[in-house]
């Protein structure tokens, strides 16, 4: 990861404006960072910190699955997802990939307010952090060899 951090930013409905305090008292730090954020969400960001925010799908239009997506493929460096435990959600299913595709890909997710300070204020925000990839070698293997039998 380079200094400049690639940040993926997403929050249901009733933890938005949780995100968007904690964005505030964070701007500082933020602006100086490359975010994405799905749908909604990435507006609002937007607005409040006056730069620009990469927008992607409403998360139960597939914004989740985009932010996945761009953590498997090595483009989003750590994850700020302030989901609510407490309502269903008809995309649960993506939200538990999203969380999923993250620790295989071990890359870092706050989900709430404490984790995501913790994160942003830790010395490695600001310097070139070298990430520990797992090597799935071993499991593709097996699974090309089980299929092939």
């Amino acid at each position: 990861m380079n200094p400049r951090k690639r940040i993926g930013l997403v929050a249901h409905d009733n933890e938005k404006s949780d995100l968007l305090d904690w964005v505030r008292f964070n701007r500082e730090v933020l602006t100086q960072h490359e975010l994405f954020a799905t749908g909604t969400t990435g507006g609002l960001l937007e607005e409040e910190l006056g730069i620009p925010v990469v927008k992607l799908q409403s998360g139960p239009f597939g914004g989740d699955q985009q932010i996945g997506a761009k953590i498997a493929e090595g483009l989003l460096d750590f994850l700020i997802f302030f989901w609510d435990p407490l309502e269903p959600h008809p995309h649960d299913p993506d939200v538990k990939a999203l969380l999923r595709i993250s620790v295989v890909w071990n890359t870092p997710v706050a989900c709430n307010r404490s984790s995501a300070d913790f994160m942003i204020s830790s010395p490695l925000m600001s310097t070139r952090y070298e990430q520990q990839l797992p090597d799935y070698d071993a499991y593709r293997e097996r699974l090309e060899t089980s299929a092939v039998a």
